[in-house]
């Protein structure tokens, strides 16, 4: 029996809701802690959540919060050093057009979507926590217009992720290898009714923690649920006259139009095969229903990137920290040992002597004002006995100070050497005046092994983002003719176009920009960042002048200088140098530069001097033809001579044969002959 749509959406629901409460129990441990950890380093009072807040109940309780110190210089490390994506041919031949084109088409995706936000907020999270998260969707350009269909990639950031993303099955870090993911997101009640037009009815969220918010809003809870299916279909391989072979989906081929325009171009089926299509099918659920069955989505991967600051997988369980954990326990000890002391330092730290009221009757002013006016002496009454004699007496005691126990003060020491062991001695590693280049390298080296393991995780998460990325793109990106905005490594832009039709040398025409035929490896860059890499560039060029002498060198090594300075109001002028060494050719042009300068060269009138100077080369060069024809006509007479005097020589000599023969005639004897 076919079940209808609405049976089939109660299916999916049932089945999503018992594997998202599979995976919040087996994680709610793990992710509990996390969500601790955060709040811990955050929130201020967090420090004191748990049972140890009774234990202090109307006693001094202050928060030294040495862990956010640390916290924060990582996050500078990562800020100072992003992390970028660089896509590379799978065969080893290196970077080609299109593969550059990749690049810069996802720097413009991530620029217009404010992507580092996204990754800030997840490596914060992450690092702190142990888990953070982003995502990628595709959206209309502009969703006001009816007409545009076009779509591009945007990040956006996932709160909380610790206690709203969860993956179902697998084990790789990247979560490639799921089944399934949710994220769990919150919509106040009456927007919800207004978004969805149905009673709210909260998905179930079991991570939680609230101690010390006074004040939390009221929420409902919703689901994104992306399933992975995977399906065997058949592909069918057709071939035209000529062999060349396309491929299409059974879907396509029921269309009877498209297979009638095939058959009239002579494209005729080949064979078949069946394979395997993995696609991304996307629901938003609340607690009752399926609020919306989005359909396949773009892409062949969930669109959810997890980042852990540390990871492990221990007892078939999935287990992750930040940075926070290892040194809570030592915070919490600095809190009470420094709480305890103010507690001590608020008592009275001077002895106060203890008397009788008759005593001090009518000189209590005296006493309560001798702090301010240091007298010289004080004054009690004295006392008499029964038969009024005066009795010599003192103060009946004293007041002690406090003491502060020495167990303590060793504590105190005890806990700032455990907590600069797990948050780095920084105070040690200060970098001082009159440090050598080594030394400072070095104290750098220790500083950044502190972070490492971060970047580290983190440049996987990126990895990961790249190859979901370039999986949409390959659907997405598809419209010919389409020009598209692309953004250079020095954050220059630029624009492409998709599909461009390009004719080759030997006059075969090509598709260009084809992105349908992206597949790059996926590999990711970790430096500075932009201004960072530009002082060391202008560093750099500042000493290599010193190794040339050469001007035009020297000039061109100026010009870098001036592209790699930073300030307000340079812009222009760094335009400037950039014309100036395109003129040179010591960049290469965009293509906006290429266009920008043909029309420049059409209609620039030729220079004075450079028309002289082509005047006078063709006037030399005539001069140097007109020389050459003369030698040669010279030549040509020399040999004319040459040859007419060859000549007089034969017939002279000629002459003196005939001469000698005519002479040996006639001095030779006579001979007789007779007739009979």
């Amino acid at each position: 029996m076919v079940k209808t749509k609405d049976e089939r959406l109660a299916e999916v629901h049932a089945e999503a809701l018992e594997r998202s409460r599979e995976m919040q129990t087996a994680l709610r441990e793990v992710r509990e802690e996390c969500l601790q950890d955060r709040r811990f380093v955050s929130i201020p009072g967090a420090m004191w959540e748990g049972p140890l807040a009774e234990q202090f109940d109307n006693k001094p309780r202050f928060e030294i919060n040495k862990i956010q110190k640390s916290l924060t210089r990582i996050y500078n490390d990562y800020r100072n050093n992003r992390i970028t994506v660089d896509f590379t041919n799978k065969d080893g031949t290196g970077k080609d057009d299109l593969a550059s084109v990749c690049d810069g088409l996802f720097r413009a995706d991530c620029h217009d979507s404010d992507a580092e936000s996204s990754f800030d907020n997840g490596f914060d999270e992450g690092t702190a926590g142990g888990f953070g998260a982003w995502r990628l969707i595709a959206e209309y350009e502009d969703e006001y217009d009816p007409e545009n269909e076009k779509q591009r990639i945007r990040f956006e950031p996932i709160y909380d992720a610790d206690n709203s993303v969860f993956f179902v099955g697998g084990k790789k870090q990247d979560g490639s290898d799921a089944k399934a993911c949710f994220v769990i997101y919150s919509m106040n009640p009456k927007d919800f009714i207004d978004e969805w037009e149905e009673d709210p009815a909260s998905w179930p969220k079991d991570i939680d923690q609230s101690y010390f918010d006074w004040y939390t809003p009221d929420v409902v809870y919703f689901a994104e649920y992306y399933n992975v299916e995977d399906k065997t279909e058949t592909i069918h391989i057709y071939r035209d006259a000529s062999g060349e072979e396309y491929i299409y989906t059974s879907e396509e081929l029921a269309d009877e139009d498209f297979a009638d325009e095939l058959e009239v171009k002579g494209i005729v089926v080949d064979r078949k095969r069946r394979i395997k299509r993995r696609r991304i099918h996307k629901y938003i659920m609340s607690g009752s229903q399926v609020l919306e069955d989005c359909g396949y989505i773009a892409g062949k991967n969930i669109p959810i990137v997890p980042y852990y600051g540390k990871r492990w997988f221990i007892d078939n369980t999935e287990r992750c920290s930040g940075h926070v954990r290892l040194a809570k326990d030592a915070s919490r000890l600095k809190n009470m040992q420094v709480s305890k002391l103010a507690e001590i330092a608020a008592l009275s730290p001077i002895e106060k002597p203890i008397f009788h009221p008759e005593q001090v009757a009518g000189l209590t002013d005296l006493w309560a004002e001798d702090n301010i006016k240091n007298n010289p002496y004080l004054l009690i009454q004295p006392i008499k006995d029964q038969q009024g004699n005066t009795i010599q007496s003192g103060p009946v005691a004293y007041t002690r100070p406090p003491q502060i126990p020495p167990a303590m003060v060793g504590l105190i020491q005890e806990t700032e050497i455990d907590l600069k062991d797990i948050l780095g001695n920084e105070g040690a590693d200060e970098i001082r005046a009159n440090l050598s280049g080594d030394a400072i390298a070095k104290i750098q080296d220790r500083l950044d092994e502190q972070s490492y393991i971060y970047i580290s995780n983190f440049a996987k998460a990126i990895r990961r983002t790249g190859k979901i990325w370039l999986d949409m793109a390959r659907e997405l990106y598809t419209e010919p003719g389409r020009k598209m905005k692309i953004v250079s490594i020095d954050k220059q832009d630029d624009s492409v176009e998709l599909m461009r039709p390009t004719q080759l040398e030997n006059g075969e025409t090509v598709t260009s920009n084809n992105l349908t035929e992206a597949d790059f490896e996926v590999n990711v860059s970790i430096g500075p960042t932009s201004a960072t890499k530009k002082a060391a560039t202008r560093d750099k060029l500042v000493e290599m002048k010193q190794y040339t002498q050469d001007p035009e060198t020297i000039s061109i090594l100026d010009a870098l200088i001036m592209m790699n300075t930073e300030g307000e109001g340079l812009e222009e002028t760094r335009k400037y140098w950039r014309r100036k060494l395109l003129r040179v050719g010591a960049v290469e042009p965009t293509e906006e530069e290429r266009a920008e300068m043909r029309a420049l060269a059409e209609n620039t009138p030729p220079d004075p001097n450079t028309v002289y100077l082509e005047k006078a080369a063709m006037k030399e060069e005539a001069q140097a033809a007109k020389y050459a024809a003369d030698t040669q006509k010279t030549l040509a007479e020399t040999d004319k001579v040459v040859a007419e005097t060859a000549r007089e020589e034969a017939e002279t000599l000629e002459t003196l044969v005939d001469v000698r023969e005519k002479e040996e005639d006639l001095n030779s004897p006579k001979t007789s002959i007779s007739i009979s």
